[in-house]
């Protein structure tokens, strides 16, 4: 499985890419706001971190040909880009207008499987069904993986899955055993993937045992 990054911070990028984990990296308006740059500014700094990956940049319009425009701009700020179009009639509309000119497309604001089967069929290079968000309204966001995963291999679709809303490390992982493509996760959940209390003791002791032996060899 892929791992991105859900983020617009470039040092929390850095550092996912310093791990030699990452794999792309989505980002949303909300997401660039937060960091209080220049929206093409910090897009084209992201590519140039996580090249080749693909970077998601988001679009804000609504009208399909609106929607084409501003893919194609964005488009022209690196090769690495994807464009976030909305799961809207316009936007599967759009996604298969720049699908055949050869532009990278995540369709995103999923939550069901029929609107993932749409995405699919347009051409979408990637769909973003938001497990977090479902779960938050009382609904089951893995069995919507669960379902698109199926459809996905019954017909042998090239979309690829990507889990996104991601809340914490059980999601990572359902994702993984459910065969997702990619997990879009936030930097702090990235961080908890590495977390085990054993691990930590274990550690604690090899260290303490090393450095009594240390002590001994120095004393004899």
């Amino acid at each position: 499985m892929k791992f991105f990054i859900d983020t617009a911070n470039l040092d929390e990028i850095k550092q996912a890419a310093d791990w030699g984990i990452l794999d792309g990296v989505t980002t949303n308006p909300t997401l660039v706001a937060r960091e209080n740059v220049a929206f093409k500014e910090r897009i084209i700094e992201i590519c140039d971190v996580v090249a080749p990956g693909p970077v998601s940049a988001e679009v804000v319009s609504v009208e399909a040909e609106e929607m084409i425009e501003e893919a194609r701009e964005l488009r022209s700020w690196a090769e690495n880009i994807a464009v976030k179009i909305p799961l809207i009639p316009d936007g599967i509309k759009a996604t298969r207008a720049l699908s055949e000119e050869g532009i990278a497309c995540n369709v995103t604001l999923c939550f069901s499987a029929n609107q993932a089967l749409l995405a699919a069929k347009a051409g979408a290079a990637y769909i973003s069904p938001f497990v977090g968000r479902l779960d938050d309204v009382g609904a089951d966001g893995m069995s919507v993986v669960e379902d698109i995963v199926q459809i996905y291999d019954n017909y042998a679709f090239d979309t690829e899955i990507i889990v996104a809303s991601i809340r914490h490390p059980i999601h990572v992982l359902q994702a993984a055993l459910l065969g997702a493509h990619i997990a879009t996760v936030p930097f702090d959940s990235l961080e908890k993937l590495f977390k085990h209390p054993l691990t930590d003791i274990g550690l604690k002791g090899f260290l303490a045992d090393w450095e009594k032996l240390q002590k001994q060899l120095a004393d004899a």
